[in-house]
């Protein structure tokens, strides 16, 4: 992998291997899961590639990692000696030494396949303007905010989340922007956000932290004077602060679906046939099979099955009178 320079503004760890996991923190559980991003021009992505995927299946991992020229954005998941192997030659790498990572365990695999994909950004938003690496916001520590939130300190705290993820959880008070892609954050922003908050201080905040590595410079950009990003987003204030402050759970993009603030799977469930996001509630439903349908579109599945059972009938039909020879 590429030997270049040390990017400014991460100090890398001892060496530069990746930190070792507690191995009491996964006490029972069989599955190391890391999520870990770094903006940092890589202009050999295509090289890359195969390089981090052949790694990554010769150690049994899972998961997706993103690459662009803007930097590295990866979820990976398997056994924690195989994960910290993984770690550790990508840390080689002097463009991700000391890589921060974000921990948690399973005891099932969360991710069905490895893929390392090829991207434009690693986080999407279509603003080329906004340079993470060169015009970052100032970070706040999920304890620090924390503090902030006891001392009923003023803060406009801002969920950079789309709206399916805010229903299932966010930040007492926080504003929900209603937005159903990133890319829609800065005009939703401009449009939503009152004029008086542009003089005053706004935490931005996410899943992991990368969204709002572009959506806070993005309000500065349009105006804001004061505005930080919390650093590792949601899951690093569990893991540092518990549920202080925050109602209900948080959406993660793998089979757990949701984690509650101890970092657990919430046993909330996704549907197959219509993506909703089902609360215990929604799974106990009689309208709900398991990977057919759930109370949000049992209507629209028994079509959806109807329609494709007349199209196989038809087939089968047009086979019969039709035999290939």
């Amino acid at each position: 992998m590429h030997k270049g320079t040390q990017p400014p503004g991460k100090s890398p760890t001892s060496g530069g291997s990746a930190p070792a996991p507690s191995a009491s923190t996964g006490a029972g559980r069989r599955f190391l899961n890391v999520s870990a991003y770094r903006f940092v021009t890589i202009e050999d992505t295509a090289a890359l590639r195969p390089v981090l995927k052949e790694l990554a299946d010769r150690l049994n991992l899972r998961g997706t990692i993103l690459l662009a020229p803007e930097g590295i954005n990866l979820f990976i998941a398997g056994a924690q000696a195989d994960v910290r192997a993984f770690l550790d030659a990508l840390m080689a790498d002097a463009r991700f030494t000391g890589l921060e990572t974000k921990l948690s365990w399973s005891e099932d695999q969360p991710f069905n396949r490895m893929l390392v994909k090829l991207k434009r950004e690693i986080i999407t938003m279509h603003r080329p303007d906004v340079d993470p690496s060169q015009t970052p916001a100032p970070r706040v520590s999920a304890k620090q905010l924390k503090q902030w939130l006891d001392e009923g300190r003023e803060v406009l705290l801002v969920d950079t989340r789309n709206d399916f993820e805010v229903g299932l959880g966010t930040f007492t008070g926080a504003r929900n922007l209603h937005i159903s892609s990133f890319s829609a954050f800065p005009d939703a922003v401009d449009k939503d956000i009152e004029p008086e908050w542009r003089e005053r201080p706004v935490v931005t905040f996410c899943t992991g932290g990368i969204r709002c590595e572009k959506a806070a410079p993005a309000m500065m950009k349009a105006g804001f004077r004061e505005v930080y990003q919390l650093d590792g987003g949601i899951l690093k204030y569990f893991e540092e602060c518990g549920g202080a402050h925050y109602e209900g759970e948080c959406f993660v993009f793998d089979k757990r679906v949701a984690l509650n603030p101890d970092l657990e799977p919430s046993g909330t469930a996704q549907c197959f046939a219509c993506q909703s996001v089902l609360s215990l509630a929604d799974q106990a439903s009689k309208d709900y099979i398991h990977g057919e349908q759930c109370p949000h579109c049992v209507g629209k599945a028994v079509k959806m099955r109807n329609a494709s059972l007349g199209s196989t009938q038809q087939q089968s039909v047009d086979q019969s009178a039709n035999p290939r020879r």
